[in-house]
């Protein structure tokens, strides 16, 4: 039988890995709880369970930050588990299709090749794919043609815009904001505006549920501590102040997109004009953001129906699909 194959897409926030052999991709917070420093107490759903609620000698943290990796060892016990995990404890030789960003540099993309090399996954061959290019793909989009394609995924904590076209990426921008910074901007007005802290769920599960409530004419009931009390509270919170709090950060990708289309060659942007702009990533769903771009771009904007796991679909077809093989390759200077 022929080796399987993983493809990963590694999110600040969700590791995702297709395996082939089942044919179903894992989603997992990509999340580590470390216990006196150097014992794997959870990691995945588990740690995040924990999370922001956990003792001082339980350690938890995100290994990846805006989209590269940050810290390289706990990123390893992490891959290596989750691979166990997809291989029943009894870990095979296999192929391992990565999704780098790409708008980082040449020792960031490397990271990602030796992070599957050194992770105890006996790696038979790493291949290297640019996310922007995979994303095309799990959005069913034949990124191989001379169409020009502009897809905006927003993640966690980046955005990336690229505009694709021949199986290559023609101009690409990764800016810093994300879910996570929507999180933020909701903590701080509801500081602001109810002198109330809330936590990081909390407040990613108001902006989840934002769509929900405002069709049902209902504020976000969040618990938090009374700043001036110092006890703990219940409020309600109307889906207007969140709206408009995250509107800050909508506008900058917004125009970050329009940096990129203002400098897209002609024939492209013709192309662009009739498709439109592909809006994907697990923040993308937020409450209006699809709306705001279609009215700042000018451009239809297709929402993919699966975000989250729209790179690792396309990482599935490549490994599926001798005919997108192509757009995979090896680094330089290392052995496939």
């Amino acid at each position: 039988m022929a080796n399987n194959a993983f493809g990963i897409d590694l999110g600040t926030n969700n590791i995702k890995i297709y395996d082939r052999n089942e044919d179903n991709i894992l989603v997992e917070k990509n999340m580590i709880a470390i216990e006196n420093k150097n014992t794997l107490f959870a990691y995945g759903d588990s740690a995040f369970e924990m999370y922001e609620k956990a003792p001082s000698n339980i350690h938890i943290s995100y290994p990846l930050s805006n989209g590269v990796i940050a810290d390289i060892k706990n990123m390893e016990t992490l891959v290596r588990y989750f691979i166990s995990d997809l291989q029943k404890g009894n870990t095979k030789p296999a192929d391992f299709y990565i999704a780098v960003p790409t708008d980082v540099t040449e020792v960031e993309k490397r990271a990602f090749y030796d992070l599957i090399k050194d992770a105890n996954v006996k790696a038979k061959k790493i291949m290297v794919v640019e996310k922007a290019v995979a994303d095309g793909l799990g959005l069913d989009i034949d990124v191989k043609n001379s169409q020009g394609v502009l897809v905006v995924n927003v993640g966690y904590e980046t955005t990336e815009i690229s505009i694709l076209s021949l199986g290559g990426i023609v101009l690409s921008r990764l800016i810093k904001v994300g879910g996570m910074r929507f999180d933020e901007a909701i903590r701080a007005a509801v500081r602001r505006e109810f002198s109330l802290i809330i936590g990081g769920k909390t407040a990613e599960s108001v902006k989840i549920s934002l769509k929900e409530l405002e069709g049902d004419g209902k504020g976000a009931i969040v618990y938090g501590r009374d700043i001036v009390t110092g006890l703990p509270v219940e409020r309600e919170i109307p889906t207007k102040l969140v709206d408009e709090c995250l509107e800050e950060h909508f506008n900058t990708i917004i125009d970050n997109v329009k940096v990129i289309l203002e400098r897209t060659p002609p024939e492209l942007a013709a192309d662009i004009y009739r498709h439109g702009v592909y809006l994907t990533g697990g923040a993308s769903q937020v409450n209006h953001l699809a709306e705001k771009m279609a009215v700042g771009t000018g451009l239809k904007v297709n929402a993919a129906e699966q975000p989250l796991t729209s790179v690792a679909t396309g990482l599935a077809k490549i490994i599926k699909d001798d005919n997108y093989k192509t757009v995979a390759y090896a680094i330089e200077g290392m052995s496939k």
